[in-house]
């Protein structure tokens, strides 16, 4: 096969399925790793997709414009992330556990949700989430400090993770701006990044509040792969193959 051809339909394969892998194309074609990467390298200045770590997405899929902040992303897929946000209440730890909210807009509509009967610890590093739960009668508010960013209002830096670091909780509830096979969950900021890879490894289960629009989506910095998360709530927009990907990781698929 010239390496016209060959081009041709890695271009096709990642146009038809979102992804291929290096090593996968490798395989396929009986060539090596370099050939591949070289392939992908002509196809991307064509336009024709973007590499990425491990092997290329359709062009377009990972995010190059600015991180909208909350008023904007309050406003989109509203019904879902209130679908997810209740899907969530049955996730919840048992009276008198201890539960971890990331900053985000739907783990934000989850803990405006938590049943005022339930006697819950509840650690946060979002004012906006921590401004909500503060009439909440039963439950114990931990807000971990940090610098806080404005764009999320959410508090980062080495300060953050190192509290998050001293900590257990039984569930934690943790949002992503891009979710994928080969870059796992992602964020556009890297201290936020650390932030929520912290989050992750502080909880016994964690449970991903994520609408179907992050799905394949990859952005600059990685925080957790498939294998660090547990549960996963969305939309039924979620794109089958993937949820049949996920569930093979071991990742429970729950569509809200």
């Amino acid at each position: 096969m010239y390496a016209e051809e060959r081009q041709r339909a890695i271009a096709d394969q990642v146009r038809t399925h979102g992804r291929a892998s290096v090593t996968a194309l490798a395989d396929r074609f009986d060539v090596t790793s370099e050939t591949v990467r070289r392939d992908l390298a002509v196809l991307e200045r064509a336009g024709s997709l973007q590499r990425v770590h491990g092997g290329a997405v359709k062009a377009g899929t990972v995010e190059v414009l600015d991180e909208l902040g909350i008023d904007q992303r309050e406003s989109a897929h509203i019904e879902e992330k209130a679908s997810i946000a209740r899907a969530a209440m049955r996730f919840l730890p048992s009276d008198g556990g201890s539960v971890i909210f990331d900053a985000g807009t739907t783990t934000y509509q989850a803990a405006k949700l938590l049943p005022a009967d339930r006697r819950l610890t509840v650690i946060s590093t979002s004012l906006q989430l921590g401004q909500a739960l503060t009439a909440h009668e039963r439950a114990t508010l931990l807000m971990v400090g940090g610098r806080v960013r404005g764009l999320t209002q959410a508090a980062v830096g080495a300060e953050t993770v190192a509290a998050l670091r001293r900590m257990r909780a039984s569930v934690a509830f943790v949002g992503t701006n891009g979710i994928s096979e080969a870059h796992g969950l992602s964020t556009p900021d890297a201290e936020e990044a650390s932030v929520k890879a912290a989050i992750v490894s502080a909880a016994q289960r964690v449970v991903v509040l994520a609408d179907s629009s992050k799905m394949g989506r990859e952005d600059f910095s990685s925080f957790a792969s498939l294998d660090d998360i547990d549960v996963l709530i969305t939309d039924d927009g979620i794109d089958p193959e993937f949820s049949a990907v996920l569930s093979a990781r071991g990742v429970e698929v729950v569509i809200a």
